[in-house]
C-alpha cells in the first residue's frame, strides 16, 4: 500500500548479510543463545541482563547461525512448547524491551509473526499495544511432528489455544491451509492463501549450445528432499541407455547431518560407474547458480515429507526449467498456477524416472513448459501479487 513503511524485526539470531534488504532491522531480540541456555542449565534460568547480553552478543550469535540448519527436535521439545506459549521463553523484560522499540517512532498498525511457533507472541505484544496481529504459516509441520508425543499433541494444541489471539492467518497454499486446521481444529475462517511471490534476478536464462541432457536437483541436499530418489531414477535411467551422455547436476548446499547421507548416495553411484556423470555446484547462489540453470533441462526434487510450497520450484519456471514433481502437497497447485511443469503420482522412483524420460525426450514438450513457467512466475507469482494479497489482508483487519 502506498504510503506504508514496513520493518522486519529479527528474532533469535542475526540476519544473513548476503540476504540484507531495505527495512530489515539489525536489532535482534530474544538471542538463540541466552534462551537456550536458559532453558537447559538450571543456574543459568535467572541470568542477569550483563549475562545475557554476552550470550547475544553478535559474534556469539554469527556463529550459532552457521549452525542453525543442523538442530533436530531431540533435546528441545520443552523449548519449542515454551516458544509457542510465550510465556517463559518470551521474558517480560525482554518483550518490554521489544516492546519500547517498536514504539519508538510510531506505534505499529498491525504486527506480522513469521510463524506459529512463535504464537504466544500474540498474546503479549496485544496486551501490552492493542494492535492487529497477523501470523504466517508455512513448515512448523516440519518441526512439530519430528517431536515425540506427548510433545506432538502438545504443540498443535498449545497453538490452538493461541490462535485466538491471532487477527488473521495467512499461509501460501489450500493444502497447508488445510493441514493447519486438521491439527489445530481451529475454523479456519480467518486463514488467506497467499502464495509467496518471487522477483527473478534476470531475465529467462539463455541455454548454452547443443549438450548432452541433464537432469537438475535445485535444494538443500538431504534424505527429506529425496536426494536418494532422484540419484536412483538417475541410475535408472542410465542403465537403461536411452539417454546417450545424460548427467545429473546437483545445486543446493547441504549441513553437516546430511554428510553421510550424501556420501551413501555418490558411492551408489560409482559404484554403478557414473560418478563422471554427476556435477556438483558447491555455490548455490551468484554465477554458479545461473551456470546451474543453464546447464540443466529438467528440475526435480522429489521430497518425502509433502510440502506447503516450494520456492525453488519458482526459481527453476523463471530460469525457463521445467520441473517434474510428486502430485504431493501444494506442488499441484504451484505448476497448475506457473504451468512450468508435470506431477506424477504414485510418488516412485519408477515414476519419476518415467516422468524425466518422456520430459528428456520430448523437445516440444519441454520447451512449452519452460515458456509458460517462466511467463507464470511473473505474471501470476510476482513479489507485486503477493504485496497485493498482503495488503488486502492487513486492510480487512485494520478497517
Amino acid at each position: 500500500m502506498e504510503g506504508n513503511t514496513a520493518t522486519a524485526i529479527p528474532l533469535y539470531l542475526p540476519p544473513d548479510i548476503t540476504t540484507k534488504e531495505e527495512g530489515l532491522d539489525t536489532h535482534v531480540f530474544f538471542g538463540a543463545i541466552s534462551m537456550f541456555l536458559r532453558e537447559k542449565v538450571r543456574f543459568l534460568r535467572n541470568m542477569p541482563v550483563f549475562l545475557e547480553k554476552f550470550f547475544d552478543a553478535a559474534p556469539f550469535l554469527k556463529l550459532a547461525s552457521h549452525q542453525a540448519g543442523t538442530t533436530r527436535t531431540e533435546g528441545l521439545e520443552d523449548l519449542t512448547l515454551n516458544m509457542i506459549s510465550g510465556d517463559n521463553a518470551f521474558r517480560k523484560d525482554e518483550v518490554d524491551r521489544l516492546v519500547r522499540y517498536l514504539v519508538k517512532s510510531d506505534k505499529p498498525d498491525i504486527i506480522h509473526l513469521s510463524n506459529a511457533l512463535i504464537i504466544g507472541l500474540a498474546r503479549q505484544l496485544k496486551k501490552r499495544l492493542n494492535v492487529k496481529i497477523v501470523c504466517s504459516l508455512l513448515n512448523e509441520d516440519d518441526w512439530i511432528e519430528d517431536m515425540v508425543e506427548p510433545y506432538k499433541g502438545k504443540a498443535w494444541n498449545m497453538i490452538s489455544r493461541e490462535a485466538v489471539n491471532v487477527d488473521a492467518f495467512i499461509t501460501p497454499s489450500t493444502y497447508y491451509r488445510d493441514l493447519f486446521i486438521k491439527k489445530t481444529g481451529v475454523p479456519g475462517s480467518n486463514i488467506s492463501v497467499v502464495p509467496l511471490g518471487f522477483e527473478p534476478e534476470t531475465d529467462e536464462i539463455p541455454k548454452q549450445g547443443p549438450h548432452p541432457p541433464a537432469i537438475g536437483y535445485f535444494n538443500r541436499v538431504s534424505y527429506h528432499n529425496g536426494f536418494d530418489k532422484l540419484a536412483d531414477a538417475f541410475i535408472d535411467l542410465k542403465n537403461k541407455n536411452m539417454l546417450p551422455g545424460l548427467t545429473l547436476n546437483v545445486c543446493g548446499g547441504y549441513t553437516g547431518d546430511d554428510k553421510p547421507f550424501i556420501a551413501q548416495q555418490i558411492e551408489k553411484i560409482r559404484e554403478h560407474g557414473y560418478q563422471k556423470s554427476i556435477k556438483i555446484y558447491p555455490e548455490f547462489h551468484g554465477n554458479k547458480k545461473l551456470e546451474f540453470f543453464r546447464n540443466v533441462d529438467v528440475i526435480s526434487v522429489p521430497v518425502r515429507k509433502y510440502d506447503g510450497y516450494g520456492l525453488y520450484i519458482l526459481e527453476a519456471n523463471s530460469s525457463g526449467v521445467p520441473v517434474v514433481q510428486p502430485a504431493t502437497g501444494g506442488f499441484p497447485e504451484i505448476i497448475k498456477i506457473t504451468g512450468g511443469g508435470v506431477t506424477y503420482l504414485p510418488d516412485s522412483v519408477e515414476k519419476l524416472s518415467d516422468e524425466l524420460y518422456r520430459m528428456l525426450t520430448d523437445n516440444n514438450l519441454r520447451s512449452e513448459l519452460g515458456r509458460k513457467g517462466c511467463a507464470g512466475v511473473r505474471s501470476e507469482l510476482s513479489l507485486e501479487k503477493m504485496s497485493l494479497g498482503l495488503s488486502n489482508v492487513y486492510m480487512k483487519i485494520n478497517f
